[in-house]
């Protein structure tokens, strides 16, 4: 358990404050790394013992997970591009930051995430059709929170963090040991939902971990204009002790958020992780990086790739054979092609269910805009002569809407 007091007092970049359990381990701003870019494991006594039992078919179905997300990232980026979907937030670069978190959590912990985690969601085991249904303008919520453990993405930067906090909270009320993630970028960090949701964190002992991905860039904005620390100082002027880890490397991102999980779960209440990473692609589809990102910082960062150095890993150990990558890139290709099939089967939403689930229990000035909206798309068949040829008016309604849209 941490002592709190000592964490507290101490300089946030010293690297003297540690916990007691399976290993002593500073939680503080000092830079973790355990596999270099180049792929060659580093020694690290304090945080090896957390990722012990990763060997290398453990990092293989890793490496796997990490490749699978990455299809899935560029199968969503292209039906964007082909009118398919309205927006996609690319996770490009990021998958060790979410892959190696994720599998770090058990079943009954519950995630929060902004829109760019769709890593963390293909862990949690969403239905991939489910993934889609948003960006597609098919549904208000992808997914049913209860049945993967996860909420849907948050669009409001930083609420994620409230939320998780307060599910925390009652997960100490019900006597359970379930923690839950707030994930967030380097962005939310500049906003006061997120300060907010760690003086609440710390001040009820919460067990939830703040878990932001560093990406260096806030839409356009670099995180040298938001923060003049590591963003990881912050949480310890809430009384939060936090890491800093390379966010590209898979084994320091699921050794960082297994410690803080096991903090979390005895009682030692919150933990900050900051998983310094790199936005390789746009915020968005709807975002042009060339017009503010230097061209030689994005292959700087390509050379720390989180998948190039997984396989640098594997290739160095001979494990990286014929078969296993044939088997990889093939699993790969059968869940890209199950997110396009699910996307384009996806029936256009009718008009009228825009007012179903707006509340959880229906009440009159709902109805009343719900009649006055059939109305209104009733005016279309009038107009078109199409209840008097005896068409059906809901199929009108829908046609008529359909063009509005168009």
């Amino acid at each position: 358990m941490i002592d709190m007091n000592s964490l507290i007092a101490a300089d946030p970049l010293s690297s003297t404050t540690s916990v007691d359990g399976p290993a002593s381990v500073p939680l503080d701003s000092a830079f973790v790394q355990l596999l270099t870019p180049d792929g060659v494991r580093v020694a690290n006594p304090e945080f090896d013992t957390w990722v012990a039992d990763i060997g290398l078919r453990e990092i293989g179905a890793l490496y796997e997970d990490m490749l699978t997300v990455r299809r899935i990232d560029t199968e969503a980026t292209a039906l964007q591009r082909q009118g398919q979907l309205a927006l996609w937030a690319p996770l490009l670069g990021q998958e060790a930051a979410q892959i190696g978190s994720a599998r770090a959590l058990r079943g009954d912990d519950f995630v929060f995430s902004s829109y760019r985690e769709n890593g963390v969601a293909y862990c949690r085991g969403v239905n991939l059709t489910d993934l889609l249904r948003v960006w597609r303008g098919n549904a208000f919520s992808g997914w049913n929170p209860r049945l993967i453990g996860m909420a849907t993405p948050a669009i409001i930067i930083g609420a994620q963090t409230l939320h998780a906090t307060g599910y925390a909270l009652g997960c100490v009320f019900d006597g359970s040991d379930s923690v839950t993630v707030a994930y967030f970028g380097d962005g939310a960090t500049s906003e006061g939902d997120v300060s907010e949701a760690m003086v609440f964190a710390a001040s009820f002992n919460a067990p939830v971990i703040f878990f932001c991905q560093n990406n260096h860039w806030a839409i356009s904005e670099p995180v040298g204009l938001q923060s003049a620390r590591h963003l990881a100082d912050r949480a310890p002027g809430f009384g939060i002790p936090s890491l800093r880890v390379d966010g590209n490397d898979v084994l320091a991102v699921m050794a960082a958020t297994r410690i803080a999980l096991d903090r979390a779960r005895t009682g030692g209440g919150p933990t900050s992780i900051e998983a310094v990473t790199y936005r390789m692609g746009p915020h968005t589809t709807a975002d042009d990086p060339t017009r503010y990102r230097d061209p030689a910082e994005l292959a700087a960062w390509a050379e720390r790739d989180p998948i190039l150095r997984v396989r640098r890993m594997l290739d160095a150990a001979g494990a990286l054979t014929p078969e296993f990558e044939q088997r990889v890139a093939s699993n790969a290709d059968r869940v890209a092609a199950e997110l396009r099939a699910g996307c384009l089967a996806m029936p256009d939403p009718q008009p009228l269910t825009l007012f179903d689930n707006v509340y959880a229990t229906p009440h009159s000035t709902l109805q009343r805009q719900r009649d006055d909206y059939a109305a209104y798309l009733d005016s279309f068949d009038v107009a078109s002569g199409a209840q008097a040829s005896g068409a059906p008016a809901s199929a009108t309604r829908a046609s008529a809407a359909e063009g509005e849209r168009s």
